[in-house]
């Protein structure tokens, strides 16, 4: 199967590997990229670059054809913090660059106009082939963007069905920056939605599935966490389910609002 992309060239779909720690982190790694998924993500907070890495390693997918993604914590977001950070998350993956390097929150030690400068020298010298954000309203992009001469790639959000981030994913379509949608499937409350579970009979097909493809369809990557081969697998396969228009206005018509990662030093 082709990898499908969305904005930039993302793969539409990823790995997620928040809570996924140790040798089932790596297998997790290996087993995702031997199915064919292209797109790695991870976070210093996860604490498990180097098993992330590890699964890279182990895998028999050339580095070159993947996007490894990781994201830098609020603590290290000061100017002089950022690139000992960044180096400190390459050497636990194994790696010489990233193809994502994030900000996990625009919080904590972050500046815009110290932390932009910073990720854009790792981007200069190479270790970091793009630079993207994470948890950032529209307005937070923008003064990001006006911070830094390297382009912000991608804008990594919640977004599911239950919580569509409509005015976040009109801003980043008008200024060329990808959505990555975490937590995808509402960590699992797609399944007890009646009009999702509707779709999903109609195609034979999960509503965890019908999520993914609802937000592939609306040029949104997901990164569902996976540990297991069959639910590594069974999220592969949401990309060979095709929803037609119908079954997109009925997801979009829902009127959900339901935040489920909301801490308290989050911006909105």
């Amino acid at each position: 199967m082709d990898v499908p992309t969305v904005a930039n060239g993302l793969p539409a779909l990823g790995l997620g590997t928040y809570k996924n720690k140790g040798e089932q982190a790596t297998e997790s790694v290996k087993t995702a990229l031997e199915l064919g998924y292209r797109h790695i993500d991870t976070a210093a907070y996860y604490e498990n670059e180097s098993a992330v890495g590890a699964g890279i390693e182990a895998s028999s997918v050339p580095r070159e054809e993947v996007v490894v993604a990781t994201k830098l914590w609020y603590d290290d977001l000061a100017g002089d913090d950022v690139v000992p950070a960044a180096k400190a998350s390459l050497d636990r993956l194994g790696l010489d660059s990233v193809d994502l390097l994030y900000v996990h929150w625009p919080a904590g030690s972050y500046e815009a106009s110290e932390t932009m400068p910073a990720l854009n020298e790792l981007y200069d010298e190479g270790l970091v082939e793009n630079v993207a954000v994470s948890n950032f309203t529209p307005e937070q992009v923008a003064t990001a963007q006006d911070h830094s001469a390297a382009p912000i790639v991608a804008n990594q959000v919640e977004c599911h069905p239950l919580l569509q981030q409509d005015e976040l994913r009109d801003y980043c379509e008008s200024e060329d920056v990808a959505v990555v949608a975490y937590a995808p499937i509402a960590r699992g409350k797609v399944a007890d939605v009646p009009e999702l579970s509707d779709v999903a009979q109609k195609h034979d097909a999960s509503e965890v599935q019908v999520s993914l493809a609802w937000l592939r369809q609306r040029d949104v990557a997901a990164i569902p966490k996976a540990t297991s081969e069959a639910h590594i697998r069974a999220n592969w396969e949401s990309q060979q389910l095709t929803l037609d228009d119908a079954d997109l206005a009925k997801i979009d018509e829902l009127d959900r609002e339901e935040r489920l990662i909301d801490p308290g030093f989050a911006p909105w």
